[in-house]
């Protein structure tokens, strides 16, 4: 499941830039409108899934139907001829894609729990295997010589489509918890009670950090391929396998993830969740900085080297971030609580970087020759991460105490 989750969502993600500019050419600053699609759905579709998952829905078979519908899309967009168009074919798309993320991290921790497992323990092995399967995609997508062409969308179709049939036959059943949905008062009938957690002054200021640092999470995904290929235009660079094979490059950002997140059950009990989440907050900054000064040829080290920290970055913060969310909710808002995560990381999150950064980069870093000054570029998503980082350290109030998993029985 965990593989196939995120195959269907590497085998386009990171390469629709080259697909945009390079084979449609349609303008640079509708790109961004296009990622905001990750967001625009996360602000509404994560909860309302989460809500029919916990009360009304086996998880499993809606996590089925809805990458079954997304698969179908997904083989559609080939065909659209116009960049307004495809901002709604692939903004559907998006809202039958974005609420599996949450749904497979509430199946996988249903599964879990009901066999006797620790999250905590347990869960990253696991979801280590999505990452191989984001890894996997980039690789087929750019060897076949697809990471500018439509066949991205067929490879990604594809499997979404296997996952749907392996949900519906071979995902343990993840039944609608009875307790809530014997419950009277309107904000359980609605399903709303998830929504309480902003009532806490600490989930608060989690899920609002958790906005700003999903702003810097999507930068990568919409401008690092990209990035790498643009040095083809540089005459000293155009021939370079580096630039060739971008997205093999960038992959290794994900090769990184399988380290790092088997480290997050240590992580998280020997330091907490504040600690690792500014672990990865500073891994942003070094992250853009390292981008800024790199280069294929003898900054090439730096490049890789952004690539391995990429990792740290963002499983300390999206990983760690599902687990806290798990191991501080009631079971029975498990899928909307989780719900609530992706619509604040991948909603607002993802609004907030896909348009300020289309705009800043539109009016402030694209030259006048039309390409677009990199390095200034990923210098003020650093800034950016740091001023988040520090403050994030003043301002979230966690005490830790450090916990022996082995000893948790959930």
């Amino acid at each position: 499941m965990s593989f196939l989750q995120f195959f269907v969502w590497g085998a386009w993600l990171i390469t629709v830039a080259n697909y945009w500019f390079e084979t449609k050419q349609w303008d640079a600053a509708q790109f961004g409108a296009i990622f905001s699609t990750l967001g625009l759905s996360s602000l509404f579709m994560p909860t309302l899934m989460g809500i029919l998952a916990d009360r009304w829905i086996n998880a499993e078979k809606l996590f089925g139907i809805l990458h079954l519908l997304g698969g179908l899309v997904l083989f559609y967009l080939p065909e659209v001829q116009s960049p307004d168009s495809f901002f709604w074919w692939i903004f559907l798309a998006m809202i039958f894609y974005m609420p599996t993320i949450a749904l497979s991290n509430a199946v996988g921790y249903t599964v879990l729990k009901n066999n006797g497992f620790n999250v905590i323990k347990d869960f990253p092995p696991i979801r280590v295997w999505g990452t191989i399967g984001f890894i996997a995609a980039m690789w087929i997508t750019n060897l076949t010589g697809n990471k500018a062409l439509s066949g991205q969308f067929y490879i990604a179709g594809s499997a979404a489509i296997v996952l749907a049939v392996f949900a519906f036959f071979f995902i343990p059943k993840c039944l609608p918890n009875k307790e809530i949905t014997e419950r009277k008062s309107l904000v359980d009938t609605l399903g709303l009670k998830a929504f309480k957690l902003f009532a806490n002054s600490k989930m608060a200021m989690f899920f609002l950090f958790s906005m700003f640092l999903g702003a810097a999470l999507q930068l990568t995904n919409m401008y690092g391929d990209l990035y790498i290929s643009e040095f083809k235009n540089v005459p000293e660079y155009a021939n370079l396998w580096v630039v060739e094979h971008s997205t093999i490059i960038m992959s290794i950002s994900q090769i990184s993830e399988t380290v790092f997140i088997l480290a997050i059950p240590f992580f998280l009990r020997k330091f907490g969740i504040k600690k690792v989440m500014l672990i990865s907050m500073f891994a942003w900054v070094l992250r853009f900085g390292l981008l800024a000064y790199g280069n294929p040829a003898d900054g090439l080290w730096m490049i890789i080297l952004s690539c391995v920290v990429y990792g740290m970055a963002f499983d300390f913060f999206n990983v760690s971030g599902s687990i806290f969310v798990e191991t501080t909710t009631d079971s029975t808002i498990r899928s909307s609580a989780q719900g609530l995560f992706m619509m604040m990381t991948n909603g607002f999150g993802a609004i907030l970087g896909s348009y300020s950064s289309g705009l800043l980069i539109k009016n402030y870093f694209t030259l006048e020759n039309g390409t677009n000054d990199w390095f200034n570029i990923w210098l003020t998503f650093s800034i950016y991460s740091l001023i988040i980082a520090i403050l994030f350290g003043l301002l979230f109030k966690h005490k830790h105490q450090e916990i022996d998993v082995n000893a948790i029985n959930h």
